[in-house]
């Protein structure tokens, strides 16, 4: 693992971004994937949705006074774009609930090769609220997890059955860290894209479940 940096943060979310198609309607959880919102242009045709009502939000230009009324879930003030809406929670979780959602892109603290993640709760830690996690990864039509590879004491967050409480069960499509991106294919792990300075053989060490490559990827000189 040696002299692995992986991807800057703005890197790490353009690697996401990348995976969100035009004219798509997205829920950004809290955290890290809130970057992703600074990176869509007027031109990309992503709608965000959040969960307290908002849908179509961007972050706000530079010099542009905030709103304090107008936050996104992690209470960060943003601006609104022509044509957004905003309703009441209810019905905003009816959207996320209802299958309205393309995508939602979620932080995690554990996640596996048969698409189960956990993000609300570690083990031992006080009572915890899950928050719409729950709602968006069963709601929306594909779940990506944006994450760091490694916990704090370099255990490994990837891995073959999470241990922690799970957030939902079988529902996640792609994983996004700062060293791959990769998607889930019948319970192994297909990687699209390695970031600088990774090799397979790196990645594989840190990773429980076993990787394989996309016919691009697994041509790439590393």
């Amino acid at each position: 693992m040696s002299g692995m940096i992986g991807w800057d943060k703005q890197s790490h979310a353009r690697e996401v971004l990348a995976l969100l198609k035009p004219q798509s309607y997205v829920n950004l959880g809290i955290g890290m994937p809130g970057l992703i919102s600074s990176l869509i242009g007027d031109h990309d045709e992503i709608y965000l949705h959040c969960e307290n009502g908002i849908t179509g939000y961007r972050d706000l230009r530079e010099g542009e006074l905030p709103n304090t009324h107008i936050i996104d879930a992690a209470s960060k003030p943003v601006g609104l774009i022509p044509g957004a809406s905003v309703v009441a929670h209810d019905l905003s979780f009816a959207i996320a609930r209802g299958g309205r959602l393309d995508a939602t892109v979620l932080g995690a603290y554990q996640v596996d090769s048969e698409g189960n993640f956990a993000n609300w709760k570690t083990p031992g830690s006080p009572i915890a609220g899950v928050g719409g996690a729950m709602d968006l990864a069963v709601g929306a039509k594909e779940v990506i997890i944006m994450m760091k590879h490694l916990g704090k004491n370099g255990e490994r967050k990837i891995l073959h059955r999470c241990s922690f409480p799970l957030t939902a069960h079988q529902v996640v499509d792609y994983i996004v860290t700062e060293f791959a991106s990769m998607r889930l294919v019948d319970r192994k792990l297909e990687i699209l894209n390695l970031a600088p300075g990774v090799t397979r053989e790196s990645l594989q060490e840190i990773t429980e479940p076993e990787l394989i490559f996309a016919p691009a990827t697994a041509t790439q000189k590393i």
